[in-house]
């Protein structure tokens, strides 16, 4: 098994306390949608590096000795700028929030211009490129940089997945979603988001009178006809997977899908209640997914697993799951 590369920004997440000012409670993590599946493959032992830009300080050596510590390569990280991205999240709550405040404008990976990585260099030893469409989200020049590095991975044979995750706060330089990720996505041989966000990226329709009663036949039959639109307008792409979350203040309904060669796979509906925090489920699904796609299991297995990772890390603080691959395994073995 080659590595897994990861690109994107490592960013640090102020989240308070429900008492702050008063009581000074403001706790950060270090995370970012990337950095999250890099760390939870680690976790999982599969073989992982991490590409980004930091600036050259006491920090960013703390952090970087923390990866190296969980077992991500960071050899590949930049050293420049000034900046290491950030953003302010309340405790436990999802970074969708329309609270969401990013503080993210000047950060080392956010100047990173195109032709700056070698990525011939960057992709030896590498078998898969992870990112997300939270990178060209920022700027013009990072979409850049993100189809060059698509561009080489393609040539390598190297296999190419992305999550959709929208953010709307982001994306501010002039481009919509719509007229920069389809290039981006035929790249990709793994596609994962939810219907939301494949119709405000990709433009893959939604009936909205089928989804409209929010029942579960209903929404899964969505994401089946979501999945073959993005197949057929996307040939490079084999395997669509799609999420489902629902919130009740602090209670979660959650399950997965996963379409490939023409079927359609459902995870078991998982109910949570009282959860620590929402940040980072959608990052825990995609490690689940590329898991069980480089271990060859079933699909079945493979949407299971990461359903049921995403789902503990409901009860996890911080960005990215602890839970080791033997848990939720077992987790699984005993809702059967």
């Amino acid at each position: 098994m080659g590595k897994v590369l990861c690109f994107g920004e490592i960013l640090l997440r102020y989240s308070m306390g429900e008492n702050f000012p008063k009581q000074q409670d403001m706790s950060a993590y270090v995370g970012g949608a990337e950095s999250n599946v890099a760390l939870a493959l680690a976790k999982w032992n599969v073989p992982v590096a991490y590409c980004t830009a930091l600036p050259d300080h006491f920090l960013s050596a703390t952090i970087l000795a923390y990866y190296n510590k969980m077992g991500v390569d960071t050899t590949t990280v930049i050293k420049s700028g000034e900046r290491i991205g950030s953003y302010y999240l309340n405790q436990g709550a999802d970074v969708k929030n329309a609270g969401v405040i990013y503080d993210r404008k000047y950060s080392s990976f956010s100047e990173l211009e195109p032709s700056s990585i070698n990525w011939e260099e960057v992709f030896e030893g590498v078998s898969w490129f992870h990112f997300t469409a939270i990178a060209p989200a920022l700027n013009a020049k990072i979409a850049a940089l993100c189809e060059e590095a698509l561009l080489v991975a393609t040539k390598k044979g190297i296999a190419i997945s992305l999550d959709l995750n929208y953010r709307e706060k982001l994306w501010k330089y002039g481009s919509e979603p719509n007229e920069v990720m389809p290039k981006l996505a035929s790249y990709a041989h793994v596609i994962m988001g939810n219907i939301w966000s494949a119709e405000k990226m990709l433009e893959i329709g939604i009936n909205q009178q089928l989804i409209a009663s929010e029942k579960e036949i209903h929404l899964v039959e969505q994401a089946n006809a979501s999945s073959q639109e993005i197949l057929a307008k996307y040939p490079n792409c084999n395997i669509v997977a799609n999420t489902f979350r629902f919130s009740k203040e602090d209670s979660v309904t959650y399950f997965g899908t996963l379409y490939q060669k023409g079927n359609s796979y459902k995870s078991e509906t998982l109910f949570a209640a009282n959860t620590i925090d929402k940040v980072g489920t959608g990052d825990c699904f995609m490690a689940g997914l590329i898991y069980g796609i480089l271990h060859r299991k079933e699909p079945q297995q493979i949407v299971d697993f990461a359903a049921r990772a995403a789902y503990q890390k409901l009860f996890i603080k911080g960005d990215a799951t602890t839970f080791p691959v033997e848990e939720i395994e077992q987790l699984i073995k005993q809702n059967e």
